[in-house]
C-alpha cells in the first residue's frame, strides 16, 4: 500500500497556490526588482546600441530615405586623420585614469589603518565627487584662467607670468589640465570603493600577519 502511494505522482502546484507561500512571494519580489532595471537597460542601452550598429551600414539623412552603403562608412572612418587624432586625445584621459586609480588606492591604503582625522580626510576627498559637473566646469574655468588662481600660486613661487602656459588655450597642455580636473573629482569616489573592499577584510588577518612579522607593505599586498 505504501509503495502504491509513493508511486502516485505529486500534483503540480498552481501559480496562485505558489504565491500564497513565502517562497513564491520572495521569488516574485526578486523577479520584479530585476525586471525593472533590465527593462530600462534594454530600452536605453542595448536597443539603441543595436539600432546604432544597424544605422552604421546606411547613408543616413535627416529627411528622406536612407541608402544602404555596407562597409563604406567604416572605410571612410579609417581613412580620416581627424578620427585618429581624437583617439590620440583619449590617451591623456586613459593616463589620468591610471593616476587616479593609483592615488585612490594609495589614500585608501592609508585610511584603512588607524589614522588620526581619518573621517575628515575621507569627507574632504569624497566631497569633489558630490559637486555638480557644471559647477566644476565653472570652478576650473577660473582656476585655469590667465592670471587667476593657478597662475597666482605659481607666481608666488617665483615664476614669471610670461613663462606660464595658457592652460586651456595651449593645445600642448590643455588636455593634461582637463585630465587633472577629472583626477581631482573622481579620486575620492574610487578611494571610497577601494576602502570599502579593504575594510571587508577581517582585521584578525592583519593582526595575524603583524604577529608573523609582516610590515605594512606585506599587509597591503
Amino acid at each position: 500500500m505504501s509503495r502504491q502511494a509513493a508511486a502516485v505522482p505529486k500534483k503540480k502546484r498552481g501559480f496562485m497556490e505558489l504565491m500564497k507561500r513565502r517562497e513564491g512571494q520572495r521569488g516574485l519580489v526578486i523577479v520584479l526588482f530585476m525586471a525593472i532595471p533590465l527593462i530600462l537597460l534594454l530600452t536605453f542601452t542595448y536597443i539603441p546600441f543595436a539600432k546604432m550598429v544597424q544605422f552604421s551600414f546606411y547613408d543616413m539623412k535627416y529627411i528622406g530615405e536612407r541608402t544602404f552603403v555596407g562597409l563604406q562608412n567604416y572605410i571612410d572612418v579609417f581613412q580620416r586623420e581627424d578620427i585618429f587624432g581624437s583617439l590620440f586625445v583619449s590617451l591623456y584621459y586613459m593616463g589620468g585614469a591610471v593616476i587616479q586609480l593609483a592615488l585612490a588606492l594609495f589614500f585608501a591604503s592609508l585610511m584603512v589603518f588607524k589614522v588620526r582625522g581619518a573621517g575628515f580626510f575621507k569627507g574632504a576627498m569624497f566631497f569633489p565627487y558630490l559637486i555638480c559637473g557644471i559647477a566644476i566646469g565653472f570652478i576650473f574655468k577660473f582656476f585655469y584662467a590667465r592670471g587667476f588662481v593657478l597662475d597666482s600660486i605659481l607666481q608666488m613661487f617665483g615664476m614669471n607670468l610670461d613663462n606660464i602656459p595658457m592652460w586651456l588655450q595651449d593645445r600642448k597642455i590643455n588636455n593634461i589640465a582637463l585630465a587633472a580636473t577629472s583626477v581631482w573629482r573622481y579620486t575620492g569616489q574610487n578611494m571610497i570603493l577601494f576602502l570599502g573592499a579593504m575594510m571587508s577584510v577581517d582585521s584578525d588577518l592583519y593582526e595575524a600577519a603583524s604577529l608573523d612579522g609582516a610590515n605594512k607593505w606585506h599587509q597591503f599586498r
